[in-house]
């Protein structure tokens, strides 16, 4: 039977007495799944590498492993705006999965299989998922990073179907790319981490990997997506100095602003100096600016909470953390808020289980407790810093 596989999407690039064979896939592809299948069965290859990290393999080889979320811990190491977005990209996937009636990732499984089937050892090649989306954030203005999380919740809120130049992008591209792309396309800052940064980081894997061998593997299948076979084939042509170092570098994240870590408590500054200027001229002004900034921060705070469908006394315990939290940047009044409701409405281990079905649909986010949960600690947490800052103004604006 003639083939329909795309030679376009086929790349060999020879290092040393190694022969690299690209195999770019489109990730709402069947053709893909057929072509990986194919090309594992015939080509005479020694190693098999493949466009995952360890979380995302373990993610697509175990599907349960959601489970096994401690969402206390999530929370207290302040990793639940992590878990957000890495629940609103499976979101995104799972949509494409019902649209098009194929698993995203379903083409690196095949492959992964089909060299489990020839003994074969399987490389994972890619940049943890987790500090390429760190190095996004990062790698962009302070000023655009709200814009980057409201607009990833956003496109999950948005609609249901995957535009038809969205699917351009998935068949040409790579999922995590296009997933950004919905609210940030053309943006070189975003390219460079998820794109370029990752071809020269798995460039870097192979090489290493060839070096480390006892025996150097003469064919070698490298199954990515499509939008990473330029950047990989050119990269692995002109080679790396130092590959293992250049991992390294590319595994590390830019070090913080120093001053976004000093605004909160030049606001707490601020605000404190406020209260001391209006008790210094009189108690009522004094008790009144401190009245303000309990109702304008507790309401905003517990705003949030009730839009999340927070249970009752989390909204009242969010109402009372917030003045008091915002005064204390080493507290967040969305962790509290997400912990009233964790002891609240205790997530059972349905909910843990239909995680990642659930909030494939936005409302799926209020009807799942773990979801929920999480929901609660975001929008607790932008009601509580508008309500820092409106207060804040409103405190200035009575002593001037």
């Amino acid at each position: 039977m003639a083939s329909n596989r795309d030679d376009a999407l086929i790349r060999t690039v020879r290092v040393g007495g190694t022969t690299f064979t690209l195999l770019g896939t489109a990730h709402v592809s069947p053709q893909s799944v057929a072509d990986v299948r194919r090309a594992v069965d015939e080509g005479d290859y020694n190693a098999i590498a493949v466009e995952l990290c360890d979380s995302r393999y373990h993610n697509l080889m175990d599907p349960g492993a959601v489970e096994q979320l401690d969402l206390f811990e999530t929370l207290r190491s302040g990793k639940a705006g992590m878990v957000i977005a890495s629940l609103v990209l499976g979101a995104y996937q799972q949509r494409l999965a019902e649209q098009f009636d194929i698993r995203p990732g379903a083409e690196l499984e095949a492959a992964i299989h089909g060299g489990r089937r020839r003994q074969l050892p399987v490389w994972r090649i890619d940049r943890d998922i987790g500090t390429t989306l760190k190095r996004v954030y990062r790698n962009i203005p302070w000023w655009q990073r709200p814009t980057l999380f409201t607009g990833l919740i956003g496109s999950l809120l948005s609609r249901d179907q995957v535009s038809a130049d969205d699917i351009e992008r998935l068949k040409q591209g790579d999922i995590l790319e296009s997933t950004f792309s919905e609210f940030a396309a053309g943006s070189a800052r975003l390219f460079e981490p998820l794109i370029s940064e990752r071809d020269r980081y798995m460039a870097a894997q192979l090489l290493t990997a060839i070096a480390r061998a006892d025996d150097a593997p003469h064919s070698v299948l490298v199954v990515i997506g499509a939008g990473h076979l330029a950047g990989l084939e050119q990269t692995l042509s002109e080679g790396i100095d130092d590959p293992a170092a250049e991992s390294a570098r590319l595994e590390q994240l830019p070090p913080h602003s120093r001053w976004p870590k000093l605004l909160p408590w030049a606001v707490v500054a601020i605000i404190l100096s406020g209260f001391a200027i209006g008790f210094s001229r009189s108690s009522d002004l004094g008790w009144q600016l401190v009245g303000d900034w309990v109702l304008i921060n507790g309401s905003l705070c517990a705003l949030g909470a009730a839009l999340a469908r927070a249970h009752p006394l989390t909204v009242v315990g969010s109402f009372a953390a917030a003045p008091l939290t915002s005064l204390n940047p080493t507290i967040g009044a969305g962790f509290v808020a997400a912990a009233i409701e964790g002891m609240s409405r205790r997530p059972r281990v349905e909910d843990f289980r239909g995680l990642r079905e659930a909030v494939a649909d936005w409302r799926g986010w209020w009807r799942n407790r773990v979801a929920r949960t999480l929901l609660v600690f975001l929008f607790a947490t932008l009601g509580s810093a508008a309500g820092t800052y409106l207060a804040g103004f409103r405190i200035i604006e009575q002593l001037v």
